[in-house]
């Protein structure tokens, strides 16, 4: 048995007992929907499918919540001024993110803030509080993502910018 069908079969008994549980059957399933992952939708062996065997009524439909998704980022893309801001986003990120020395200056310099900052009072302390965080990056396929990178760019600013003039000093002094 492959990984994928281990999976949908996984995936089908959880369904089967959570509908179990609320009084639930698969035979009322009159549609599905979800991403277009193969251990899903596809034809064999699939979640899909595996329902399909059970009501051939439950009719499938690929997950409106991810096609929207991907409508939305293209649509964004094609506003000059939006797409821009990414691509100037993704640039910095790998600028800052390069070379392990740049990461490890932008990590050193938000540490002190914060330190500075929790001795002086300007900010608490407490559990899950201040946490480390990193620039990562937009994916296409997660609006959420780009929202994400956004934030930890604006938590990171500064930090971001130390290491950017770290790597103009660089370069004017590399040739």
């Amino acid at each position: 048995m492959h990984v994928a069908d281990t999976i949908a079969l996984s995936l089908k008994a959880t369904i089967e007992s959570l509908f179990s549980k609320h009084g639930l059957s698969l035979s009322r399933i009159r549609g599905q929907g979800y991403d277009g992952d193969s251990n899903m939708q596809g034809e064999f062996n699939s979640l899909k499918s595996l329902i399909m065997k059970e009501n051939v009524e439950a009719f499938y439909v690929h997950c409106f919540a991810h096609q929207l998704q991907l409508t939305l980022v293209a649509v964004v893309k094609n506003y000059i001024d939006i797409a821009s801001l990414f691509n100037l986003v993704s640039n910095v990120l790998n600028v800052v993110g390069a070379y392990c020395k740049r990461w490890d200056l932008q990590r050193e310099t938000r540490a002190t803030k914060v330190v500075e900052s929790l001795s002086n009072y300007k900010i608490q302390s407490g559990q899950g509080m201040n946490q480390e965080i990193g620039l990562k990056r937009a994916r296409d396929t997660r609006w959420r993502s780009h929202y994400g990178t956004l934030l930890n760019l604006i938590s990171l600013f500064a930090s971001v910018i130390n290491a950017l003039e770290v790597v103009e000093e660089d370069g004017s002094h590399s040739g």
